[in-house]
């Protein structure tokens, strides 16, 4: 288990490699003995992981198909929305910003990075709102939007870097509409190829 990790981070991350399984009760007391803490950073992190969806009842909450999908058609609104408002907001500075966050080499990085490049491109996105609400609905999903770009990186899906330097160059040459679908198709992507990898449920 990495070192640094908050409580809130290991038990997500866990979950996301099945090292605590559906059929587990996540308790407090199973969870503090399990990662040597009190219950306070667990009972926090529990109540973390039950409002961005990843445990209910006291189990692993593992969707279906269909609830991924609607997980993640609100997220492409809300990072469509963003971008459109970043169409008007950003500066040449915003832009190279956003344009650094794709120089990132996927077969050469190591998986940490790409991932942390690949959420730092997408948060960039979503800051150009500069609306605390639609920031905080969208921290919600900050562990499905982790378990997907996890999937993505680690499976090496094909485009995935080039399709956030297509994006910026279509805000650089101001085709802001063209960007915004673009968007949207590489969001899209990332779902139709994370649901052959995910475990979904079939209730």
């Amino acid at each position: 288990m990495s070192e640094g990790l908050t409580i809130y981070q290991k038990i997500r991350n866990d979950i996301i490699s099945g090292e605590i399984t559906q059929d587990e009760k996540l308790t407090e007391a199973k969870l503090a003995e399990k990662y040597q803490v009190s219950r306070t950073p667990v009972r926090e992190a529990i109540k973390q992981l039950e409002m961005e969806y990843f445990i209910k009842d006291a189990h692993v909450f593992i969707p279906t198909s269909e609830e991924y999908r609607d997980i993640f058609e609100m997220r492409i609104l809300l990072e469509t929305h963003a971008l459109r408002k970043a169409c008007i907001v950003y500066t040449e500075a915003d832009l190279e910003e956003l344009k650094h966050y794709t120089e990132v080499d996927i077969e050469q990085e190591d998986e940490t990075t790409i991932i942390k490049t690949n959420d730092l491109f997408h948060q960039k996105i979503m800051k150009a709102t500069h609306n605390p609400f639609i920031i905080d609905t969208y921290q919600k999903l900050s562990s499905y939007i982790y378990l997907f770009s996890k999937t993505v990186i680690n499976k090496r899906r094909p485009g995935l870097i080039e399709e956030h330097r297509a994006i910026v160059d279509a805000l650089f040459e101001r085709q802001h509409e063209r960007a915004i679908q673009l968007l949207e198709d590489h969001l899209t992507k990332d779902l139709e190829f994370s649901l052959y990898y995910l475990p979904s449920s079939k209730r």
